[in-house]
């Protein structure tokens, strides 16, 4: 029995000992993560499940939403055009209603000139090529012919 106790309380006795607690407090703490895992892994599935379902159902009325914002800011950027575009017409119209004004755009787009005065018009030395090159129009009516011309009078501007 004295050989039995020595070897109790021998090193050896004692590491092995150790040894096995130890291996089987591992063996305890993997077999819980293994139970722990797998219903850890249940509802990590149904979390997933339902935030994915959460996004499916909202992409929609997001995508909407992002469309509709951008459609305001589409309108309203067109509403701020057309009222500058009427502050312009109001302009040239408060413009027209002086005849100094008009007589300006009378001399400049129409050539016309006042009583006394010499009207004088400058051509360039490639006058003569367009007007050659334009004579498209001989199979046409006459009238068609006249409206072109003025149509495309101060295209050259």
């Amino acid at each position: 029995m004295a050989g039995k106790d020595r070897d109790r309380f021998s090193t050896a006795t004692r590491l092995r000992l150790l040894g096995e607690q130890t291996a089987a407090r591992v063996y305890r703490s993997q077999t819980r993560r293994q139970a722990r895992r797998s219903r850890l892994t249940g509802r990590a599935a149904f979390l997933a499940l339902v935030v994915c379902s959460m996004i499916v159902a909202l992409a929609y009325p997001t995508r909407q939403y992002v469309s509709q914002r951008n459609d305001v800011a589409e309108q309203r950027r067109l509403a701020e055009a057309a009222r500058a575009r009427v502050e312009r017409l109001r302009d040239e119209k408060a413009r027209l209603q002086d005849d100094a004004y008009v007589m300006r755009l009378a001399r400049e787009h129409l050539h016309m000139v006042r009583p006394g005065e010499t009207a004088y018009t400058m051509v360039g030395p490639k006058a003569g090529e367009q007007s050659r090159s334009e004579e498209g129009g001989v199979g046409r009516p006459w009238y068609s012919n006249v409206w072109d011309g003025v149509d495309h009078a101060d295209a050259g501007r």
